[in-house]
């Protein structure tokens, strides 16, 4: 694939070089893309489908991949995008274009670890399916033979021979589908899948697939191919990282985060120091709640987590002075005297406001940021809980959050299959009392904002949340404000003070 400034100028557009080019709206992508591209096209490409594979991950964990409330999401985003999303005419040539470059483009940026590789290819192949089954019987025999997949129909002869064994052996059949079902002979190793599953007829080291089961051989075969070629790219990684205009785009694609960086905040001043501790418990996320209680508890962070939690506090709208007496009034209150809290402490964090040194506006943290880089080691309380925590432990915070065993088990099972944002997502539903949010979280930020605005507007929900102590400001002793010095008309003044921040952050 080449890569230059310059526009596209001179490449033919004749419908005939379009078809000749991509003649399906679905491919295995084994030819790389040859044109010149701009810069500026390449990051556009890649953070739409960046974008798209998001999505596709937050479906596939919220609803059924067979439904139509599936399909019709993705194939919305597909749209809006502007990605291949049925076998179109060949006038959508521009789609595939974006498709095929857009795909080779990630696979340089996500080959670079296994845990890239891994998620790249969970959401390249459900792609695959959802585009696969979309298309007509009579396109997904040319695209097989497109592929080189042309596998070998059986006659109505062999059908009828066989019809017994064929209705026993493969589930949900019954001797009329048998005949009005088209079946495959297929090699045993491209079927190993159905046959572990016993969903296919094995005779003669051959197996038997109807025409509905064929996804599964398709998919099998796109996936090892896919798979050995992330594997090659990652070698070829050294030759990509010498050229200075790729490989900050590279880097930045696999841990980006594509919606709002929250360095400007409308909110800012608009929060009072002594509303931090309330708002922690109804609106921080985990990751945040967690550096709070353990600043609190020790009077201390180390810099990775002074980083993580003091720009995420930025964002929320502490000003810089806010942000230096909080700092000091904790510290102080261990080891660190005021005199080396100036000295010593007071600086980075004028520093992160971009008031020293290169004068750098430092942003918030997103959550791929969080979650792929600088891990915590023993004594750290930075990165996200979800990604970082031994699961018996994260489960033990759940129980003392009052977080229920069945949204705790649903929580574990999304940390065990690695998703850890909708992780997240689930925990902002279960401590909100919500089915569904309505939106992908992949901010910290995003998340105290979204929190703020459904507190805000959900009379009716504000109220069930605190007769039931859901968000435990009374139940949870271990973050209640100041612990056990605070008194109940400081608690009775902060929770005044959120009903006006609450109303605040619902103004446009």
């Amino acid at each position: 694939m080449e890569f230059s400034s310059r526009a596209r100028q001179k490449h033919a557009r004749l419908a005939g070089d379009r078809r000749e080019q991509y003649p399906h709206s679905l491919q295995f992508y084994l030819e790389p893309p040859m044109e010149s591209i701009s810069l500026v096209e390449f990051e556009s490409f890649a953070v739409d489908r960046l974008k798209l594979l998001k999505v596709v991950e937050n479906l596939g964990v919220s609803y059924v991949r067979s439904t139509d409330e599936y399909r019709t999401k993705l194939e919305a985003e597909l749209r809006k995008l502007k990605f291949p999303y049925r076998a179109l005419a060949e006038d959508d040539y521009e789609a595939r274009r974006k498709d095929h470059i857009s795909h080779f483009i990630l696979r340089l940026a996500y080959c670079q670890s296994e845990d890239l590789r891994r998620w790249f290819l969970q959401q390249e192949m459900d792609l695959f399916r959802y585009r696969f089954n979309e298309l007509t019987e009579s396109l997904m025999q040319k695209f097989l033979e497109h592929v080189n997949l042309s596998f070998e129909a059986i006659g109505e002869d062999l059908k009828n021979e066989l019809a017994n064994e064929l209705c026993a052996s493969t589930p949900g059949f019954n001797p009329s589908k048998v005949k009005e079902q088209m079946f495959y002979k297929v090699g045993l190793a491209d079927a190993v899948d159905l046959f572990r599953a016993r969903r296919v007829f094995i005779k003669d080291g051959f197996a038997y697939v109807p025409f509905k089961e064929i996804d599964v051989i398709v998919l099998n075969n796109y996936r090892t191919k896919l798979s050995k070629a992330l594997a090659l790219t990652a070698r070829s990684l050294p030759s990509i990282q010498s050229d200075e205009r790729l490989q900050p785009l590279l880097n930045h694609l696999s841990h980006s985060y594509v919606g709002p960086d929250y360095s400007v905040q409308k909110n800012t001043g608009k929060i009072s120091l002594e509303q931090i501790d309330a708002l922690s418990v109804k609106s921080f996320p985990l990751c945040m709640r967690q550096l709070h209680r353990a600043l609190r508890d020790s009077h201390h962070l180390r810099h990775g987590g002074r980083m993580q939690y003091g720009l995420f506090l930025k964002g929320i709208g502490l000003t810089l002075e806010q942000a230096l007496e909080f700092w000091k009034k904790e510290f102080i209150r261990g080891k660190v005297d005021a005199d080396k809290f100036d000295k010593g402490y007071a600086y980075s964090i004028r520093h992160s406001y971009g008031k020293e040194g290169k004068r750098t506006d430092y942003t918030p943290y997103s959550c791929m940021k969080i979650i792929m880089s600088n891990p915590p080691s023993q004594g750290d309380y930075h990165g996200c809980p979800f990604r970082h925590s031994d699961p018996e432990l994260l489960k033990q915070k759940l129980q003392s959050y009052k977080i229920t065993p069945s949204g705790i088990t649903q929580v574990l099972e999304l940390v065990k299959g690695m998703h850890y944002q909708l992780a997240c997502q689930k925990y902002f539903e279960l401590t909100h009392d919500v089915d569904d949010i309505g939106f992908s979280l992949n901010h910290p930020n995003q998340y105290f904002t979204e929190s703020q605005k459904l507190l805000s507007g959900g009379r009716e929900l504000k109220k069930e949340l605190n007769n039931s102590g859901n968000f435990q400001q009374k139940n949870n002793s271990q973050e209640s404000i100041n612990s056990s010095s605070t008194s109940t008309s400081t608690n009775a003044k902060a929770d005044a003070e959120l009903e006006g921040l609450e109303a605040y952050f619902t103004e446009d």
